[in-house]
């Protein structure tokens, strides 16, 4: 299965956000080239907010171009065989961390945010993974620093979309 049918999959599983999932699948029916940061209409992203249940903490990444505390995450790549792999690549490369499970159950959320020019949406697909009970995390040269954060510390931090994907993942746990 090719990651463009991976991701039309997922995205006619998942349940919630209807509105935005269904923008989502327009975009791909529109584009065939849709997951590919080729893509200048918009592209699907993956990221994962990688979670310490635990403890009750989250690993954010201060991210080097735009200077803010979000979830690991980024483009997908061709050697991706699905979205979640994507993420899980993402979140493993930008953490550091090795061992790093999805949380059962697909997609947490979706977030649909403008990007400067040549594109001009990412269709972000965001997953939660749990870090392993013995995680050590290093900065990858994509980030400022990364951090580990109580649940409650993410709201002093991180803007509303890394909020809502808190949420959605303490639901989902």
């Amino acid at each position: 299965m090719s990651l463009y049918d991976d991701a039309v999959l997922v995205l006619k599983g998942y349940e919630g956000q209807e509105e935005l999932r269904q923008a989502y699948l327009d975009h791909l029916a529109a584009h065939a080239d849709g997951v590919w940061k080729a893509c200048t209409a918009g592209h699907v992203t993956a990221s994962a907010l990688v979670v310490d249940p635990s403890r009750g903490r989250v690993l954010l990444t201060l991210h080097r171009k735009l200077r803010m505390w979000l979830q690991t995450g980024g483009h997908c790549e061709p050697a991706d065989a699905s979205l979640e792999a994507a993420a899980l690549r993402e979140a493993t490369e930008e953490s550091g961390i090795a061992g790093l499970t999805p949380l059962p159950g697909g997609p947490v959320r979706l977030d649909r945010h403008p990007i400067p020019p040549p594109c001009h949406w990412h269709y972000d697909v965001q997953y939660a993974v749990l870090a392993p009970a013995d995680a050590r995390h290093t900065v990858s040269d994509e980030s400022l620093d990364v951090r580990w954060f109580a649940y409650d510390e993410v709201a002093g931090v991180a803007d509303a979309s890394v909020l809502s994907l808190l949420e959605a993942t303490l639901a989902r746990l």
